[in-house]
């Protein structure tokens, strides 16, 4: 039975034209019917928005309020309120959203999903298992406070999930090949699974020597070492994921709130939430510092080549492109902007959000701050162009499912052959695959 997306779940407009609400249309044009890509059809995946509903203080039970529910981006800020609230004044606690939540994550190689559906669960949607009509939840007693996931490169069907006091490390198990284990790893609490074919098992924890709460985490390009950072703690730290071992970095940096590792493995972004970011040559880990008047630091992204990163800051609707002038080791780079003049002019909004660049470098996604009533809780969709410098021309928007949807988070798959892929988890508790189809790779 084919499994439509709901109504409005779905919109990608060309420019001054009404948003389109009742089937997918790419940004060519080309009609994909719900999702459906060359036998793959990737439908809409509920999931249970108020989990991410605060706890009430008696009895652990969830607050129940005769009005409305809070949307699950609302929910989500209260849930990093009070896992953060000691790290800010009471006045600041608006400082809290410039945390990279990266709530979504698709495989490299494969057609696999992941995403935060509750405060400590994760689901898993295999768009490539026949017998798995939904999604694999994963539920741990050792996985609590969920804020980031990430697929860990080169090593099959393992997904790494930064939570309260260390690191979560799941992979999936098949008949005749179960994964290996790390000692003291209680896998009986590992995993429950509806309509899936595969099972899941928590393989490793990688914990923290203090308990403090994993807020951001990012693999270099082979997979063999995986950085962490906490906002509890004045380092971040990188781990040899075969020994289990992790070695800290340059303790005093503080508040990291974002780490990501350039796609060759030759540099390392970092950044804090006073607004100061820091570029890394993973040689002999040096770094410089940087800083901008834009505000702290909303999102970060590799260009595919790894010569340059494109950053996104809470108080402009200008990105910053960090340009290596020389090769590694050598940190010597320029800071260019990229307008985008439209999250202005058309949506009234003053910043930035969240962004997502596709691998090809063709495709960016941009959640912004605020917007008037027509424009609000959208994500503008941008075609990229380098010539060597990076010219952003808006394609359109797309807006969620539901009343008042709100982009919780949203990831690129990195290895879809016939344009771009984009997954965004909503506030209305739908997570949306929008397949933006390329003129060139239409089919006939």
């Amino acid at each position: 039975m084919p499994c439509f997306p709901p109504p409005g779940a779905v919109t990608v407009c060309e420019i001054n034209r009404d948003l389109i609400t009742a089937e997918c249309l790419s940004e060519d044009g080309a009609k994909d019917a719900y999702g459906k890509v060359l036998g793959i059809v990737f439908s809409p995946i509920p999931f249970q928005s108020d989990l991410l509903l605060p706890k009430s203080e008696e009895g652990n039970e969830q607050v129940q309020e005769d009005a409305e529910p809070k949307s699950g981006l609302t929910a989500l800020q209260s849930i990093l309120s009070e896992s953060l609230k000691w790290v800010f004044p009471p006045k600041d606690v608006n400082l809290l959203a410039e945390l990279d939540i990266q709530g979504l994550s698709w495989h490299q190689h494969k057609h696999i999903l992941a995403f935060i559906s509750g405060p400590n669960q994760i689901s898993i949607r295999d768009y490539e298992d026949s017998e798995g009509k939904d999604p694999c939840i994963l539920i741990s007693e050792a996985q609590r406070d969920i804020k980031m996931i990430e697929w860990r490169p080169n090593g099959g069907k393992t997904l790494s999930v930064a939570c309260k006091g260390g690191i979560c490390i799941w992979s999936a198990s098949y008949p005749g090949n179960t994964p290996a284990v790390r000692s003291g790893i209680a896998t009986s609490l590992g995993t429950i699974s509806r309509g899936s074919s595969v099972r899941w098992m928590l393989v490793d924890f990688l914990r923290c020597p203090s308990g403090e709460q994993v807020s951001t985490i990012s693999w270099n390009p082979n997979g063999r070492y995986l950085a962490s950072a906490s906002c509890e703690s004045s380092s971040f730290t990188i781990w040899d994921f075969a020994q289990g071992l992790g070695t800290p970095i340059r303790r005093g940096l503080g508040g990291i709130s974002m780490l990501k590792w350039s796609p060759t493995g030759d540099y390392f972004f970092t950044a804090k939430f006073d607004g100061t970011f820091y570029l890394w040559e993973t040689n002999t880990w040096t770094s410089e510092p940087w800083s901008s008047t834009g505000g702290p630091v909303k999102g970060a992204t590799w260009n595919p080549d790894g010569r340059m990163i494109l950053i996104a800051f809470s108080e402009s609707t200008t990105l910053g492109s960090v340009h290596f002038a020389s090769r590694p080791p050598s940190l010597d780079a320029h800071l260019l902007p990229v307008d985008l003049p439209e999250i202005a002019s058309l949506t009234g909004s003053q910043g930035i959000e969240k962004i997502a660049w596709d691998a090809s470098g063709d495709r960016l996604a941009v959640a912004y701050k605020g917007g008037d009533d027509k424009y609000n809780g959208l994500v503008a969709v941008y075609d990229i162009r380098r010539t060597p410098l990076i010219l952003a021309s808006l394609i359109g928007f797309i807006r969620g499912p539901g009343e008042n949807p709100k982009p919780l988070g949203f990831a690129f798959h990195s290895k879809f052959r016939q344009g771009s892929l984009l997954s965004v988890c909503w506030s209305t508790g739908w997570c949306c695959t929008y397949p933006l189809i390329f003129r060139s790779h239409l089919l006939p």
